[in-house]
């Protein structure tokens, strides 16, 4: 199968030969009893012998990678490359789960945007001729990240109308050059957009330009418009960071996306029902519900075209705290139904 990649704009690069093969996807109780729940592979609770929540947050990742590879039918000497991250410094997640597979390992930090991050590089490495077959994999958990970002939940600080609820939950995705049912047709590499915004209390709002940005620019550099796609999924940018991307693109473009714009941190739970408020964050938002619903549609739903375009706010608990604005970003990774390939 030829492999080939191109650039088509600024950022923006389409590829040939490169496939889905398979998704796992790993879930705490609380992703589970939402509205996408049974979607998912493998409803996790902690065992008791972790002895913390970053040590759970590794268990949720090595389980979500295993089974990715077992549904692909692989095993882990052919994959030649994982790409991955996760919310925690020095992405301490990915690298130790990277002790237990030993292979080689590329860490990848773009925050809530992290699993699209891995997914556009992957696939330009696996089109360009690198490797074929590459992992792709994001994690968070809900305690883990909390007490890193805002404040330990057992302080009991009073959250936001505008606050999102950081998913437990991890994604996994087999990339290769062998056919799959799902290919790869573009990626869109997101540039820093900020509109100083610096209330780390709505992450909606931050991410939101940066999502109309990429989204625009994919678009425009593929000759396309939403109708061209089933669906376009942003995330994590929850309820309010949606209706905010919605109104920008009608006000700076001119476009109406509402029968297309959904995101994967409005859909994970239900916001009448769970108290999440704004909707869901984290790294393993996007991935997990990629893995589980998205994936889904596209190979059994009868979705034919995907844009996934999760997105990122980069601050860190130290420019919070000095008062910096959040700077966001958005990468975007087309995707389309192979109706001849084995939807595994």
């Amino acid at each position: 199968m030829t492999r080939r990649v191109a650039a088509i704009g600024e950022g923006s690069y389409a590829v040939e030969g490169v496939y889905i093969l398979a998704s796992g996807t790993v879930v705490g109780d609380k992703e589970a009893q939402g509205p996408l729940g049974h979607y998912f592979d493998v409803t996790w609770s902690p065992s008791g012998s972790s002895r913390s929540f970053e040590r759970e947050e590794r268990e949720l990742l090595q389980r979500s990678q295993e089974i990715a590879l077992a549904k692909a039918r692989l095993d882990w000497p052919a994959v030649e490359l994982v790409l991955g991250g996760d919310l925690l410094d020095q992405l301490v997640t990915t690298s130790f789960v990277g002790r237990a597979h030993g292979r080689p390992l590329l860490g990848m930090f773009a925050a809530c945007a992290t699993f699209t991050e891995a997914l556009a590089v992957g696939s330009l490495l696996v089109a360009g001729g690198g490797p074929a077959v590459v992992l792709a994999s994001a994690v968070s958990h809900h305690y883990a990240a909390e007490r890193q970002f805002r404040y330990p939940v057992e302080l009991g600080n009073q959250r936001y109308p505008t606050s999102s609820w950081t998913a437990t939950a991890a994604g996994s995705s087999v990339l290769a050059s062998a056919p799959g049912p799902i290919a790869v047709e573009a990626v869109t590499i997101g540039r820093v957009v900020d509109y100083g915004q610096k209330d780390p209390n709505d992450y909606g709002s931050a991410m939101a330009p940066a999502a109309v940005d990429t989204i625009h620019r994919h678009l425009r550099a593929l000759g396309r418009t939403v109708e061209d796609y089933d669906a376009i999924f942003t995330g994590d940018l929850g309820e309010f960071g949606r209706r905010l991307a919605l109104k920008l693109a009608q006000e700076e473009l001119g476009e109406d996306w509402r029968a297309r714009l959904d995101d994967c941190g409005r859909v994970l739970y239900d916001l009448q029902r769970q108290d999440v408020h704004n909707g869901a964050s984290g790294a393993g938002c996007s991935a997990a519900v990629f893995g589980g619903y998205l994936s889904h549609q596209l190979t059994q739903g009868g979705w034919r075209r995907l844009l996934l375009a999760a997105t990122g706010a980069l601050l860190s608990p130290t420019t919070a705290q000095q008062g910096e604005s959040i700077p966001s970003i958005a990468h975007a990774v087309s995707l389309r139904a192979e109706r001849g390939g084995e939807a595994r």
